[in-house]
This record gives structure tokens, C-alpha cells and sequence, in this order.
């Protein structure tokens, strides 16, 4: 199922658990990512955590819904993987600038 969304997250989603850098030029250059109680600033170390998590965790993410309120965007996705607890519901928070994602947060 194909879900709307800004161009930024579709592009994130779609290079999620493939390519480190490819999520990093879906962020601005000083943006900011918390994921399981870490933050992360910046392409290069958004990079370095995406390809950590991609190795750590075998995982799919699959969008099943999105909210929008201005640059707030969640989408809702589905994530299964090689980790305790799956599959998952995940909220992925992101705050969008123009073209590029300042800020994503995830949570269950």
C-alpha cells in the first residue's frame, strides 16, 4: 500500500535499512534524529546510525499511516526485524524544512 507523504520522507522510507548515506541526504545538515534513547546531530553521524541499525537489526520498515499538522509529520509504521519484540508499531515523528527532514523521532 502506498501511503502520502512529503517528498523527504518518502525518500527516507525508501532508502531505510539500505543505504546510510542515502538516509543522511534526506536531512538537513544539522538535523537532529533520537532513536532508542540516542541522539544523533548531523548527516555524517545520521549516516553512522542508520547503517549501525541496519547491522544490528535485520529490520523492514512498512508505513501504514500518516498524520500531518504543518511540518509535523508522523507516519506509523510497521517494523519487523531481528530484534525482541517483533513486529512493531513505530511512530516516526519528523519535522520537515522545505525540502529536507530537520528532526525525526522515534517511538513505540
Amino acid at each position: 500500500m502506498t501511503i502520502p507523504m512529503p517528498a523527504p520522507i518518502a525518500a527516507y522510507f525508501a532508502a531505510d535499512a539500505k543505504d546510510g548515506a542515502a538516509i543522511a541526504r534526506c536531512f538537513a545538515p544539522d538535523a537532529v534524529v533520537s532513536d532508542e534513547r540516542n541522539t544523533h546531530v548531523g548527516r555524517e553521524a545520521i549516516a553512522r546510525w542508520a547503517f549501525e541499525a541496519a547491522t544490528k537489526y535485520d529490520f523492514v520498515s512498512e508505513p501504514i499511516g500518516t498524520a500531518q499538522d504543518d511540518a509535523l509529520v508522523v507516519v506509523t509504521s510497521r517494523v519487523t526485524g531481528t530484534f525482541p519484540g517483533s513486529p512493531i508499531d513505530l511512530r516516526y515523528n519528523f519535522t520537515v524544512d522545505g525540502d529536507v527532514i530537520a528532526r525525526l523521532e522515534i517511538a513505540p
